[in-house]
């Protein structure tokens, strides 16, 4: 499996994501500079976390309008496979890729810790790995990953299964009390609806070896390579 990196000015978890698939596929991904309009041909592309364009518009706007975003937005039509991590998340509501935006945290504080997340599906490119209702943990590092959308578009990802993740309690539960940012219906992750683009706000790349606390992200990879491959 081949895969890409996009890398914008203010990326900080690119490296993170390139050893994690490196990981999992046995080589290095490409790394695609963000005023680049092409690249090659690849299988998957990620757009990993950070605070791109320093965050000095509104997170992930500035981004949305540079041009390898308009390749990835023209191969996300053809069906290549998109992963968005936290900024990246930001990016693909931006672009109009998913759904919804994503907003301050309720705390108006910037959140850094451990999560739980339970997996409301193991039907796509992504989660192939996971059960559904499988509870997993992975960190958040945001200020502005309230998750944001109007009830007929909540409804719609619902009713459609494209809910991909949900803050919950160890064990399953999802409620106020696991919700770091105030995000509807404790959406973590959600899906296109062809299921080829996935934007979570957790980070499963720092999920993957038992010293950093949880190796809960290896799924994540490893499916994709055994779907892509």
């Amino acid at each position: 499996m081949k895969a890409a990196v996009i890398l914008f000015p203010g990326s900080n978890r690119d490296r993170d994501v390139r050893m994690a698939l490196a990981a999992s596929t046995g080589r290095d991904p490409l790394v695609v500079w963000h005023k680049e309009r092409d690249f090659p041909e690849v299988d998957l592309i990620v757009i990993p976390g950070g605070f791109s364009y320093g965050d000095y518009l509104r997170s992930g706007a500035m981004a949305a309008h540079s041009p390898v975003m308009r390749e990835v937005a023209s191969r996300t039509n053809k069906g290549v496979p998109v992963l968005g991590i936290c900024n990246g998340f930001q990016i693909l509501t931006e672009t109009g890729l998913l759904p919804g935006a994503l907003m301050p945290n309720a705390s108006l504080k910037f959140v850094c810790r451990d999560v739980h997340l339970r997996v409301e599906t193991s039907q796509s490119l992504f989660t192939n790995r996971y059960q559904a209702g499988q509870t997993i943990r992975a960190p958040v590092a945001h200020h502005a990953g309230n998750y944001f959308a109007d009830d007929a578009t909540l409804d719609a990802l619902e009713e459609e299964g494209l809910v991909a993740f949900r803050y919950c309690t160890p064990d399953g539960v999802a409620n106020e009390a696991s919700n770091p940012n105030g995000s509807a219906r404790n959406i973590a992750g959600i899906f296109n609806r062809t299921k080829t683009v996935l934007g979570l706000m957790p980070h499963p790349e720092n999920a993957v070896d038992p010293l950093l606390g949880s190796a809960d992200g290896n799924p994540l990879f490893d499916g994709l390579v055994e779907a892509l491959s």
